[in-house]
C-alpha cells in the first residue's frame, strides 16, 4: 500500500510565487464586487473575455519567448502588419474588391488569411535567425523588426482604413449562446485553443522540454545536448504566429484595420506574462500562469472602466499604479528559494 508521505510526495507543493497571482486576481475581483453593482453581471464575464481573448493569444506565444530567456518587442506591430496586411488583400480585386463591397470566394478568403499569417511567420522566423547569427540581444533585433513591421503596414496602407472577412468580425464580435444574458464569444474559444495547444507543448513535449533548459541554464543546455539556437528561432516564430493571429482577432473585434490599432498590445501582453508569475529571465512560468496574468490584466482593465467616480484621465494612473503594486510584490515573492 502507498503510505501518507509517498502520496503527500506526489501533490504540487504550492509555493508563496504560485499563489500570489491567484491572490492577486481574487483580490481585484472582490474589491469591484463591491465598489460597482455592474461588475457581477454576466455581461462583465462577458466583456473580460471578449477582451482578453487577443491579450491571452499574444501572451501565450511570448511566454515561449520569455522561458527561453529572450524578448520580442515586435509582437504589437507583427500583429499591426498581419491585419493590415490582410486587409489591403481583401479589398484586391480577386477578393472582395475596393470598400469590400463585392463577395469574396471562399478561396480568395482564405489567400488573405494565409498569406499574412505565412508573412508574418516567416518574419519571426528571421528575427530568431539574426538573433542566433548575430549573437546580439534579441530586443535589439526585434526592436528593429518592430520598426520594419510598422514601416511596412504605413507603406501598405498609405493611412487608409481597410475592410475584413466577415467570419473575423464573426470571430470578433459573436459567440454561443448560453443562455438569454451569457455568450462565449468564438474569440474566447480560440484563445482556449492556443493556450491548451501552447500547454501541451511546453509541459508534454521535447520541444517545451528544450525551451525550459534554455531558459534556465543556457550552457547546461548545450552540454546536454540542446541545439539552443534553434530553440531560440522556434520561438520567436511562435510569438510572430500568435502576434499575427491576435492582430486578426483584433482588426475583426474592430470591424476594419487601421495603423491606430494594437498601439499598447506590446505592454499589455508582457504584463500578462510576468502578472502570472513566468520570469523576465527564463526557465520558470508556463502557460497556465499567463492564463492568471491575463484575467487579472482584463478583470483590472473592465473594473476600473465601470466605476463611475473614477475619471478618464485617473483611469491610466490607477491602472499603472496596480500593475506596478502587482508586479513588484510577484516579483518579491519570486525571489524566495523553493
Amino acid at each position: 500500500m502507498t503510505s501518507n508521505s509517498e502520496i503527500r510526495s506526489r501533490l504540487p507543493v504550492w509555493q508563496s510565487r504560485d499563489i500570489a497571482p491567484l491572490a492577486s486576481l481574487g483580490l481585484l475581483v472582490l474589491f469591484f464586487s463591491f465598489a460597482t453593482s455592474s461588475f457581477t453581471k454576466p455581461a462583465t464575464l462577458m466583456q473580460i473575455l471578449s477582451q482578453g481573448s487577443v491579450l491571452a493569444v499574444v501572451a501565450a506565444g511570448l511566454t515561449f519567448v520569455l522561458l527561453c530567456a529572450e524578448i520580442d518587442l515586435a509582437v504589437g506591430m507583427l500583429a499591426l502588419w498581419t491585419a493590415c496586411f490582410c486587409g489591403w488583400l481583401f479589398e484586391c480585386p480577386f477578393a472582395a474588391g475596393p470598400g469590400g463591397e463585392n463577395v469574396a470566394p471562399i478561396w480568395a478568403i482564405a489567400v488573405t488569411l494565409a498569406v499574412p499569417l505565412a508573412s508574418v511567420c516567416a518574419l519571426g522566423m528571421l528575427s530568431g535567425l539574426l538573433t542566433v547569427w548575430s549573437a546580439l540581444p534579441s530586443f535589439i533585433i526585434t526592436l528593429a523588426m518592430m520598426n520594419i513591421a510598422d514601416g511596412m503596414s504605413r507603406y501598405l496602407t498609405k493611412s487608409v482604413k481597410f475592410e475584413v472577412p466577415k467570419l473575423l468580425e464573426t470571430i470578433g464580435n459573436h459567440g454561443i449562446e448560453l443562455t438569454d444574458r451569457l455568450m462565449l464569444p468564438y474569440s474566447a474559444i480560440v484563445a482556449a485553443v492556443i493556450m491548451l495547444l501552447g500547454h501541451l507543448v511546453l509541459a508534454h513535449t521535447r520541444f517545451g522540454r528544450y525551451v525550459y533548459m534554455t531558459g534556465g541554464n543556457r550552457q547546461a543546455a548545450r552540454l546536454a545536448g540542446v541545439r539552443c539556437h534553434a530553440v531560440v528561432v522556434g520561438c520567436l516564430t511562435i510569438s510572430a504566429a500568435t502576434a499575427g493571429v491576435g492582430g486578426l482577432m483584433n482588426a475583426g473585434r474592430l470591424n476594419s484595420v487601421s495603423l491606430d490599432q494594437n498601439a499598447d498590445l506590446l505592454l499589455s501582453a508582457v504584463a500578462c506574462v510576468v502578472l502570472g508569475g513566468t520570469s523576465l529571465f527564463g526557465g520558470v512560468g508556463g502557460m497556465g500562469k499567463t492564463l492568471i496574468g491575463v484575467l487579472t490584466f482584463s478583470v483590472l482593465k473592465v473594473g476600473l472602466n465601470q466605476i463611475d467616480w473614477i475619471d478618464d484621465y485617473a483611469r491610466p494612473l490607477l491602472m499603472g499604479a496596480v500593475l506596478m503594486v502587482a508586479l513588484v510584490f510577484n516579483g518579491l515573492l519570486g525571489k524566495e528559494k523553493p
